[in-house]
């Protein structure tokens, strides 16, 4: 991308942004960018937000010091826009939902000590794609428009008073062979992450879920089509949130070892940059062993997320369901 084309999307946000009037009265961050460190949280979609009762449990588990944080889905992967975005392009191809009463959610959240993360997916998008006249589910990261607009949700996002913004699918589609011939890929995702930082630093933290193989020291290669770099990922953000699902390993003996995926992937990926690692860790049940019971499968991840490392952690079920791992929380979290 043309230095030209840079600074045509860092003006188009910025114009956006000027342009929406949003007000940032949403409640004052939790400690602003010094929070990413130690945080322990759980992922929460817009529609989970919406269940009777499920707030008041999530804050009652961060009265007991079980939870210091939330990821609440801002964007998701079928493109919607969770809040009442004012961004143009997301009401024009009817991505808002509103489902989010952000000026509700966010002093409650923080009037609890919660940081709060801002899940936005970038790149699965479905509504952009169509709107586009894209094939599939998938734009591309270097397309201008593409850039500009998640841009445009970013900002906006930063000026509600969320902590952190957590971008999510930051990649191309998975699929085709580990070869030389992504380089072009690897500079797009470097570019967007780079005009991100340009225009929300200091403003949020910055953080970027990768898949759990990018860990791993094969990824300093620069083969995989997905085009995610460890190093180059971590030096745009505050920190990386590697996926960890022991269920999603095709080896055998990880699938079989959950605290064998979390510590292998922490020690090699832990070697390779300095950015603080923060890893998404499986609390659904998948593919557990016949010889563990649910609750010694999360144990077992966060025993070795605690001995090798981590800045953290997150935990992710698809249904939002954490009352097994709630079980879990009470001797463990104490003592992180």
């Amino acid at each position: 991308m043309r230095r030209s084309s840079i600074t045509l999307l860092l003006l188009l946000a910025a114009l956006v942004v000027l342009l929406m009037g949003v007000s940032s009265d949403q409640g004052a961050p939790v400690d602003a960018l010094s929070s990413v460190h130690g945080r322990v949280g759980i992922y929460l979609t817009s529609y989970a937000l919406t269940r009777p009762g499920l707030l008041d449990t999530v804050l009652a588990q961060a009265r007991a010091g079980k939870i210091n944080a939330v990821v609440i889905n801002v964007k998701n992967m079928h493109g919607e826009v969770t809040y009442k975005s004012a961004v143009p392009l997301a009401r024009q191809i009817g991505a808002v939902t509103g489902l989010l009463d952000l000026r509700a959610l966010l002093p409650r959240l923080h009037g609890a000590g919660i940081y709060v993360i801002a899940r936005q997916v970038l790149f699965y998008d479905p509504k952009l794609a169509a709107h586009l006249g894209v094939s599939g589910d998938w734009v591309s990261p270097d397309t201008e428009a593409v850039a500009a607009y998640n841009l445009a949700i970013a900002q906006e996002v930063a000026a509600l008073g969320f902590d952190e913004i957590q971008f999510d699918y930051v990649r191309y589609p998975d699929g085709g062979q580990l070869v030389a011939a992504y380089a072009d890929r690897y500079a797009a995702i470097d570019r967007f992450l780079s005009t991100a930082r340009q225009l929300l630093s200091g403003r949020v933290a910055l953080s970027a879920d990768v898949f759990g193989r990018v860990m791993w020291e094969w990824n300093k290669k620069r083969i995989d089509p997905i085009g995610q770099s460890l190093e180059d990922i971590a030096g745009y953000v505050d920190c990386v949130s590697p996926m960890l699902y022991p269920s999603h390993y095709s080896e055998q003996r990880y699938k079989n070892d959950p605290y064998l995926v979390v510590s292998v992937a922490l020690k090699t990926g832990e070697a390779r940059v300095t950015t603080p690692v923060r890893p998404f860790l499986q609390a659904f049940e998948m593919d557990i062993p016949s010889t563990m019971s649910y609750e010694d499968y999360i144990r077992a991840q966060i025993l070795a997320a605690q001995e090798h490392g981590a800045d953290g952690y997150l935990f992710w079920n698809p249904s939002c369901e954490y009352t097994a791992l709630f079980r879990v929380l009470t001797p463990l979290v104490a003592s992180h």
